[in-house]
């Protein structure tokens, strides 16, 4: 059995243990609640601008736009989004999982497949598998900014205009709830009146406060539109806008599932630091008791020795 030092010096590593933890879990709530009301307040922004896409993709014209066909491209991108740290649980191994799944389904190479990776852990994790990484983006704030957003956009958006993809998807994982999220792969490039509706559908909760409002219904789409101050030039910048709003909302998304999922970890490491506290402290008072009767009992003995 153990020394009673060593047990001591145990329930002194998990006391200090579940402090570390509890302290990240404060700090990760925080973090969460911050970043979940921010998530969900842009839905409504980001469902409405997709339905004005949706709408707008029947438009000829825009057809044409170069966002919205294959091209001669042969190579396939995935932006593939993750945190730059761990102790999050299972949440950056499922968008990982997610995208070696969807590569090995349309049976791709690597030397078919760019990869755009957003977090630490995505670079890390490509890179050393031998993937082409073409973009890495890190250390991205809590804050997101549109910024950030516009910057993974416009690289997507260079590798089009070289035809050197023909397909684009997103992959992140999606905010549900607290104790909820679901790794998500969505494509962006090129745009499908079919996928934006899926996209919309997807991205507002069914009840509660951020649930789609009666006054929120769109009007049924007009037969034709007029184009202020011309067609073309609407045409022209309207696509790359709305990608940079799909890429955005992703952020967002997988920003709020980081910390949700990390304050949950913390929790629940924090509960099993407690857990082996009480069991080894338990252990101990076994221990010390059975070392105060053995010499009660020798002591005993020594004084029936003498008589």
């Amino acid at each position: 059995m153990a020394s009673l030092k060593n047990i001591k010096l145990k329930i002194l590593s998990y006391k200090k243990t579940g402090t570390v933890t509890h302290a990240m879990e404060a700090v990760s709530a925080v973090k969460m609640r911050k970043s979940q009301e921010r998530a969900l307040s842009t839905r409504a922004y980001a469902a409405a601008a997709l339905s004005i896409l949706e709408r707008l993709s029947s438009v000829a014209d825009l057809q044409k736009h170069y966002l919205f066909s294959e091209g001669s491209g042969t190579k396939v991108c995935f932006v593939v989004i993750t945190s730059d740290k761990g102790l999050a649980g299972a949440l950056n191994s499922g968008v990982l999982r997610l995208t070696e799944q969807e590569i090995s389904r349309r049976g791709l190479s690597k030397e078919n497949v760019l990869i755009v990776a957003v977090g630490r852990r995505a670079t890390e994790y490509f890179r050393s598998r031998g993937y082409n990484v073409v973009g890495s983006y890190i250390n991205i704030s809590d804050d997101v900014s549109q910024q950030d957003a516009s910057d993974i956009s416009n690289a997507l958006v260079g590798l089009k205009e070289q035809n050197e993809i023909k397909e684009c998807y997103l992959i992140y994982q999606n905010f549900i709830s607290t104790f909820e999220q679901h790794p998500s792969v969505r494509q962006i490039i090129p745009i499908r009146s079919e996928t934006i509706k899926q996209m919309v559908a997807n991205i507002r909760p069914a009840r509660g406060k951020y649930a789609p409002q009666p006054s929120e219904t769109l009007a049924p789409a007009p037969a034709a539109y007029t184009f202020e101050p011309d067609a073309e030039q609407v045409v022209s910048q309207l696509p790359q806008i709305l990608l940079n709003i799909a890429v955005f909302h992703g952020l967002l998304e997988n920003k709020a599932s980081e910390h949700s999922a990390r304050m949950v970890a913390m929790k629940s490491a924090t509960d099993k630091a407690k857990d082996m506290t009480k069991s080894y402290t338990r252990i101990f008072n076994r221990v010390r008791q059975a070392a105060i009767t053995r010499e009660v009992s020798e002591i005993t003995s020594g004084i029936e020795a003498m008589h």
